[in-house]
């Protein structure tokens, strides 16, 4: 016998539905194209240094030079003491200098023999650069001197950055939130998605859908299972988890 009849579908309480149900700005904060990732390299001035140019930095005073580092038949005068040099020296970013005295501002390191950047009138040697000016990964902390990984407003090394599932680095593509944590949306969908009892397809962020039966359904797909009338907001009945209008209830099915 055909059980009795059902009131029609009900809305779901909050604590019942998905976060895209009772949630207005869910799909705004975590459409797929709101949460992809963008991927960036942090860069370093591309100054010339006395590794890659020597020949143009490291000079002999012999034929002279200005403090500018030109030679116009002046004795060269070190740009960090202010005195006139004899013998080797160095022209960086247009001045002479003492080849001790050209030293990284922050840990005071000579840089005669390696690479330079200059930011703000400062030279630093690379690694005191990175240290001050590359960017922090939001996991680890560490500074970031590579690709860099920009999501959820903040920044994260790309090895950082992955899907709590798999832990495979997410990089470039879109991802899913679920209780604070990203998602690959693979495993979102495995682990998290909700599928409509009528089509098998999901229900995406922003579909209109009811629950019945212990199912959820897109509005559109909760019909009768004979005359494919829809039933949202109407009586129905139910046989084998199948919904029924009230013409076809004691209908074989």
């Amino acid at each position: 016998m055909p059980q009795e009849s059902w009131p029609g579908p009900t809305t779901p309480s909050p604590t019942s539905r998905p976060p895209w149900a009772v949630d207005p700005a869910f799909a705004e904060r975590y459409a797929p194209d709101k949460t992809s990732t963008v991927l960036t390299r942090h860069s370093q001035p591309a100054t010339p240094t006395p590794l890659q140019n020597r020949t143009s930095i490291v000079q002999a005073a012999a034929g002279g030079g200005t403090g500018g580092g030109s030679n116009n038949g002046k004795t060269p005068v070190c740009h960090q003491c202010h005195k006139i040099i004899r013998g080797r020296y160095l022209v960086a970013l247009g001045h002479a200098y003492h080849p001790e005295e050209f030293v990284c501002s922050q840990c005071g390191k000579v840089l005669e023999e390696g690479g330079f950047f200059e930011e703000k009138g400062a030279i630093f040697c690379p690694s005191c650069y990175d240290v001050r000016y590359a960017p922090s990964c939001a996991k680890c902390k560490k500074k970031i001197t590579g690709e860099i990984m920009h999501a959820l407003k903040m920044t994260w090394h790309v090895h950082c950055f992955t899907c709590a599932a798999c832990k495979t680095p997410i990089r470039n593509r879109a991802f899913y939130m679920e209780e604070g944590a990203p998602y690959c949306e693979r495993d979102y969908e495995k682990m998290f998605g909700t599928k409509c009892r009528g089509c098998d397809f999901k229900i995406d962020a922003g579909d209109r859908f009811l629950e019945a039966l212990g199912f959820s359904w897109h509005d559109t797909c909760f019909v009768c299972a004979i005359c494919q009338i829809n039933l949202e907001g109407k009586t129905f009945y139910s046989k084998k988890d199948k919904p029924l209008c009230k013409s076809h209830a004691f209908s074989h099915v």
